[in-house]
């Protein structure tokens, strides 16, 4: 740690305060837009001020000024201009991240309809053009290259050429923006007062070295009834005497500008704006007043402490919560989105809220956590990564570099390194993630649902370079994509979203600019690309129905998992390990669960590093069935051996599964023991897809086992099955015990696309004959105990949690919840109402389709029949069970 920060923090500690797990009630929450602080982010929709006003005035990146005195402006990064200034209140509160900052889950609509606009009455707007512009002209010409639809607005940052945004810095009287423009840099800083009871605004600039005529384009103001203008303006040049800047404040067809002809040198000017009779003055400011102001105090001293909760569990791998800093000094929410180390193991979260916290004390014992705010006021940020120990945020607006340049503990530099990429209105567009590639460049993954109309970049995964200047499109056609990047290959991974042409949760390899299926609903079918890339793996939306982002487990300390694949879900909160493979010549991989315990909705991961260990952040706005609405938890490997796979692989003549500990031999040749299922997507313009058989027909196939084997070394099974094929999806399940006699169950799903050849003795096996004779009634040739433990058994080991849950949430198309089952009344599809008493219960589990439930009748999964799959004593069992699932 900086040996500054250090003192300031131990200076700083006067507000800390304890907060653990059992925290009282929290304050009542302060308003998302914070007075005290000089700016916010957010799209500005000034398209409907009505005649005489500037048309299509709609800034999808933002950046809102509190000028005091209750007035405020908007300064469009993407075209260098003031879009529009107002008096009143900030914007209507309609975004995704205020409308659900005190209302957690409420989302605005799709496309560009329902967007925040100004709270109060307009002074002054600007149209699609530049700000800054060259030549002897002014033009409302927008000189930026249209996207596919050519009424889109968001088309990203102006060409290099003709000027770029570099920082907004934070000083003790506000905030100044700094951009460049024809090879000139730029500092502007604005401000406003009241005076005789009306308020005033003024623009300041400072710049250098003028090589072209610039024109800064002021803008257009309210008119009286007879078209005259209410605005009015003046000009004060601040250099020194005799040293005159050659500036001409002129009305253009687009209204007022200040022309600036070439000059070598500083040169300084101010424009006043005031309404109606109140002259447009303001007192003159010596030469070089516009020199960055003295660096403000803290704005945010306190240190909150909290302690975190270590799991109780002894399974292998156990969750610990850390609790958030909900109870601080400025009634601030915290929903946290992602996390990142630095090298000294302290770590930095970003929130959707805008804010950025850094956290100390994430050891062993998490008994005192201390969180400090370091940066505000970005653009509904998912992500942010740390390079070279300073930390970049993902926002709407672009990339940003947080920069303590007096190294007070507090960004006072926010420095975009890159906009080269589109951002549009849309208020799904979401900046859903970026990773760091061991080349320092960026990979950042875009929102592609559409509703009004289609921008460049939607639902790509892009890859920017080191500095920003340059983007490439590493993959594209996804519809709400989440990543990882592994940190020595660079391998990108992605999942994305079940929805139009997206038949289930897929999880993809981002390679080579490929296409990777969606499409928007705004484009029609015809457009539909022949060549898709394959998924990595397919993942049933009942077991991960929204897929966040992947962690590789590189550098850590988490036992059998190091070095493994990640993957968070989302909806039902969970924890994935994915284990990738390249035999046959192609990348494929099994998902199997790692826990369930999360009480939060993951987003985001990140390795710690002084302790190797797993941290999760995420928060609640999308669907869920999480409780908590944010959290911050770390998975922890206790040392206690692993019952998950090494490797799952599917081959020609079977399964074949690695573990990291000896088996019980009779458990893992019982083919009794496994059980699979296997069936078809389909991609169509529709919302998902049914589940179809390998003959076409609806419903899933079930596949038996016919003999299973155990290696020499007791660690590897591999179990018969015939007719194996390459299929879009596969569930394995097994119910075994390790050697030592401790029993466990899992469920595997993959997709397998090759299928190598099965060699025994290469894979440490006898020298067998796998049999793929067909068993008869294999499930009669086993005695089974009538116990609610064996029909929980039995639940797991046939994967029936993939459809029912027992918790009273059905997930969508799947089938209905067990809890409260037995004993209840149903409505059939027929519209017959029944008690599912034991009978009911046997008939459904033999013949599903005799009896379905109202709201089931049209399910995408077919649930297949168990007749002569289970024994009758089996499926005693199964009822047994069922009854408890109250």
């Amino acid at each position: 740690m900086n040996p500054c920060l250090a003192v300031l923090l131990l200076m700083t500690f006067h507000w800390s305060r304890t907060v653990g797990p059992a925290a009282e009630s929290l304050p009542p929450r302060s308003p998302f837009v914070e007075s005290s602080f000089p700016f916010f982010s957010s799209v500005l929709d000034a398209r409907d001020l009505g005649e005489g006003w500037p048309g299509r005035n709609l800034t999808p990146r933002g950046l809102i000024l509190n000028l005091g005195n209750d007035c405020w402006a908007c300064f469009d990064i993407d075209l260098l201009r003031i879009s529009a200034c107002w008096v009143g209140e900030s914007v209507t509160p309609i975004s995704m991240s205020q409308g659900s900052y005190h209302a957690p889950g409420v989302k605005v609509p799709e496309g560009q309809a329902s967007l925040p606009k100004m709270r109060g009455a307009p002074w002054l707007a600007n149209g699609l053009y530049p700000g800054w512009q060259l030549g002897d002209r002014v033009t409302s010409v927008d000189p930026r290259e249209p996207g596919p639809d050519p009424n889109e607005v968001g088309r990203g940052a102006l060409p290099l050429r003709l000027g770029r945004f570099r920082s907004i810095q934070l000083s003790q009287s506000g905030a100044s923006l700094e951009y460049e423009v024809a090879g000139s840099v730029i500092r502007e800083w604005m401000e406003a007062r009241v005076r005789n009871g009306e308020p005033q605004m003024r623009r300041r600039f400072r710049l250098r070295d003028v090589t072209v005529p610039l024109w800064v384009v002021l803008g257009k103001g309210p008119a009286n009834s007879d078209g005259t203008p209410r605005l009015r303006w003046s000009l004060q040049d601040h250099n020194p005497a005799g040293n005159g800047s050659k500036l001409l404040l002129e009305d253009t067809p687009i209204g007022a500008a200040v022309r600036i002809a070439p000059r070598a040198g500083a040169i300084e000017f101010s424009v006043v704006m005031s309404l109606d009779n109140l002259p447009p003055a303001w007192e003159a400011l010596p030469s070089g007043a516009s020199e960055q102001p003295p660096r403000s105090p803290l704005r945010w001293p306190e240190i909150v402490v909290t302690r975190g909760s270590l799991a109780k569990d002894t399974d292998s791998y156990v969750l610990d919560s850390i609790t958030l800093p909900l109870q601080n000094p400025w009634g601030r929410h915290v929903r946290l989105a992602d996390i990142a180390f630095f090298k000294d193991g302290r770590a930095a979260v970003v929130t959707f809220d805008g804010d950025v916290w850094q956290i100390s004390g994430l050891s062993d014992s998490l008994d005192e956590v201390r969180w400090k705010r370091f940066a505000s006021g970005l653009h509904e940020p998912l992500s942010l990564g740390i390079r070279d120990e300073t930390i970049f945020v993902f926002d709407r607006n672009g990339i940003w570099r947080l920069r303590d340049i007096d190294l007070n503990g507090e960004a006072d530099a926010h420095e975009l390194v890159s906009n080269a990429f589109t951002q549009t209105a849309e208020t799904r567009e979401y900046a859903n993630g970026m990773k760091l590639a061991p080349d320092g460049s960026f990979i950042i993954a875009k929102g592609g649902q559409t509703g009004t109309s289609l921008g460049t970049h939607n639902g790509s995964v892009l890859r920017v370079s080191p500095d920003g200047a340059t983007i490439q499109v590493a993959g594209y056609g996804l519809r709400q994509p989440f990543i990882g990047v592994h940190p020595v290959t660079g391998l990108i991974t992605a999942s994305d979203q079940q929805g139009h042409y997206i038949p289930t949760t897929p999880l993809h390899i981002i390679q080579r600019g490929r296409y990777y299926g969606f499409l928007s609903l705004l484009l029609p079918k015809a457009r539909y690309p022949s060549t898709i890339e394959d998924a990595l793996t397919w993942i049933p939306h009942a077991i991960n129905p929204s897929g966040a982002g992947q962690v590789w487990l590189v550098g850590a300390k988490m036992g059998p998992l190091n070095d493994a694949l990640i993957h968070l879900g989302y909806y039902r909160p969970e924890v994935f390990l994915v284990r990738t493979h390249e035999r046959g010549g192609v990348a494929q991989a099994a998902v199997v669960s790692v826990t369930r315990q999360l009480e939060f909705a993951p987003l985001n991961g990140a390795v710690g590093t002084s302790d190797g260990r797993l941290y999760i952040a995420g928060f609640q706005i999308w669907g869920t069935a999480a409780n908590q609405i944010s959290g911050l938890a770390r998975l922890r490997h206790t040392g206690k051996a692993s019952t998950l796979p090494r490797e799952i692989v599917a081959m020609d003549e079977g399964m074949l599964v690695r573990f990291d500990v000896a088996l019980d031999g009779p458990a893992a040749t019982n083919p009794d023991n496994y059980s699979a299922e296997r069936w078809n997507y389909a991609r169509t313009p529709s919302y998902g897809s049914p589940h179809f058989k390998l003959d076409g027909s609806k419903g899933q196939e079930a596949h038996f086992p016919t003999s299973a084997y155990l290696s020499k070394d007791r660690k590897s099974v591999f179990i018969g099955f015939r007719d194996m094929r390459p299929v879009m999806q596969m569930r394995l399940g097994w119910t075994l015990a390790t050697q030592t006699g401790g029993r466990f169950e899992q469920n595997a799903y993959f997709t397998p696309r090759e299928l190598p050849r099965f060699n025994p003795q290469a894979e440490g096996f006898d020298d067998i004959t796998v049999s793929l004779a067909p068993r008869l009634m294999r499930a009669e040739v086993r005695s089974t105990p009538l116990t609610v433990d064996e029909g929980k058994r039995l639940a797991e080991l046939m994967g029936c949690a993939a459809c029912h849950s027992t918790d009273g949430v059905a997930l969508e198309k799947v089938g209905p919840s067990w809890k409260g089952l037995f004993g209840s009344e149903r409505t059939l599809a027929s519209g017959l109402r029944i008690q599912a008493d034991e009978a009911y219960l046997r008939e459904s589990i033999r013949e599903p389709t005799a009896k379905v439930v109202a709201g089931f009748d049209k399910s995408d999964t077919g649930m297949p029949s168990y007749e002569g799959v289970l024994s009758d004593s089996q499926i005693e069992a199964l009822v047994l069970y069922l009854k408890t699932i109250r």
